[in-house]
Order: structure tokens, then C-alpha cells, then sequence
């Protein structure tokens, strides 16, 4: 807290009550009620069930969980190997080709995502690369929709190395490549994690693309959720935003944990 009075300290978390509260907080505290509602006709819901659950944990919505959880992994692996690569190789250049690297990673995500997935199932539906009905093009489309967050971070992350570190290995006949693998990576992997955290979390909750590109066995959860809802079932489609929310804080915990223990080594 930078407030140190008092009353300062109370207006800032009165403050932080009332913008928070409306705007974060209670329509996720309502998404959670309509999960357990029955019916839902007045200011709360009618009676509360944990069937809705049912349907969310199991069959098509599990293999959509299941979906999602891939495609996140392999997008944020992808993204973080490449986003890092080019931060990594970006460094060394001068400032005219930094920026215009810079801006090549951030062009996907300058323009609405679902133009980012049109032109992917332009680009791989002809030869010599299809991947059209595959789920190979549903994770493409993630790893470039969430790369340019993993590049940014890696590229800040870079500029607060102290270069001593580097020289002092360098002085002692230490390989560029020794540098890197020993003394550059380690300094990095916390920020590492955390655009790690962050690119699973933008391909989890990834909709506006992903509707253009998915085969009918690759279904990712996101699009679950809009499927139900768009039926009417609007309590189980809350059922299973929950357990998208539930399965992505879990994930971003166990990334938080890492990156807590990678910053004290």
C-alpha cells in the first residue's frame, strides 16, 4: 500500500470495494449462482441444484475440458518458444529492426482475433499446408493470438538484466551458448512463467477465432459454453464457465507457485 494514513487506507479499500465489487466481482458471484439455480424469475434465484454439474463434468462438456486444456498447453508451450526466441534474438538488434519486430509480433493482436482466425483457415486450406478440419489449425490460431503477450514479456524482462551477470561469465571463458543455457534463462524464468500463465489463460477463455476454425471432434470448452447457452440452457452453460474458471485458477496457481520459487533461486 503506498497510502500510509489511516483514513487514507480506508478510502482507498472503500475505493476499491465499489469499483471492484460491481465490476469484477458480482457478476462472477452471479454466473456461480445460476450454476446451482433451478429457476432464476426475480432478484435471485428459486432453488439451487447441483445437477447442472452433472452435465458439466462429464461427457461432451469433459472432452471439451479436456479440449481446452490441450490446446492451451500446446498454444502457450508454442508461444512461449518462439515469443522468447524472438525477444531473445530482438535484443541484439538495432532499434529499427526491434520496433518493426516488435510490431510484427503484436499485429495479431491489433486486429480482432476473428480476422486472425479467417486468415488462418484461408492461409492452411489449400496446398501445400491443410490443416482445415484439424485441431492442429484451432492451435495454431491460439499460439498466434497469444505469442506477441509472451514476446512483450519476455522482451521486458530482458531490458532489467543486468548485463554484469553475462560479462562476468563471458570473462571467464564462458560460451555464448553456456551464457544462455546457465546464467541468461535462469535470470528469465520467472518472467518466463508468468507469460507462460498468461498465454494459458487468453487461450482458455478464446472464443471469436476458435468459432471459425473447429472441427466437430475438437470442440474447445469456450465454445461449449456459447453452444449451450445459445440453446437456452443458460444454468448448465454457468455450470461449465464455472468449471472453465475453476480448471484455469487451478492452473495458474500451480504456474504461480513455479514462478514464486524460481524467483528466489
Amino acid at each position: 500500500m503506498l497510502v500510509h494514513s489511516r483514513k487514507g487506507k480506508w478510502a482507498t479499500w472503500v475505493l476499491f470495494s465499489v469499483l471492484f465489487l460491481p465490476l469484477f466481482a458480482l457478476p462472477l458471484l452471479v454466473i456461480l449462482m445460476a450454476s446451482f439455480a433451478e429457476h432464476w424469475s426475480g432478484a435471485f434465484p428459486s432453488g439451487f441444484t447441483g445437477e447442472h454439474y452433472a452435465s458439466a463434468t462429464r461427457g461432451d462438456s469433459l472432452q471439451a475440458l479436456t479440449t481446452s486444456l490441450v490446446t492451451a498447453v500446446t498454444a502457450s508451450l508454442l508461444a512461449l518458444a518462439v515469443g522468447s526466441w524472438a525477444a531473445l534474438a530482438g535484443a541484439s538488434l538495432k532499434r529499427g529492426g526491434k520496433k518493426f519486430l516488435d510490431a510484427l509480433f503484436v499485429l495479431p493482436v491489433a486486429v480482432p482475433s476473428v480476422v486472425v482466425g479467417l486468415a488462418v483457415l484461408v492461409a492452411f486450406s489449400k496446398p501445400p499446408m491443410i490443416l482445415n478440419g484439424t485441431s492442429s489449425i484451432v492451435i495454431l490460431a491460439h499460439a498466434l493470438l497469444v505469442t506477441a503477450f509472451a514476446h512483450q514479456s519476455v522482451s521486458a524482462a530482458i531490458v532489467r538484466l543486468d548485463p554484469a551477470y553475462e560479462q562476468a561469465a563471458a570473462s571467464l571463458g564462458a560460451r555464448p551458448s553456456y551464457v544462455l543455457w546457465r546464467v541468461k534463462l535462469p535470470l528469465l524464468l520467472p518472467s518466463l512463467n508468468a507469460a507462460a500463465g498468461l498465454c494459458f489463460a487468453l487461450s482458455m477463455g478464446e472464443l471469436s477465432a476458435t468459432m471459425m476454425l473447429y472441427p466437430p471432434d475438437w470442440m474447445p470448452l469456450p465454445v461449449q459454453i456459447y453452444a449451450a447457452t445459445d440453446r437456452g440452457s443458460t444454468f448448465t452453460g454457468a455450470a461449465v464457465a464455472t468449471v472453465l474458471m475453476a480448471a484455469t485458477l487451478l492452473v495458474l496457481l500451480a504456474v504461480s507457485r513455479i514462478r514464486t520459487r524460481a524467483s528466489y533461486r
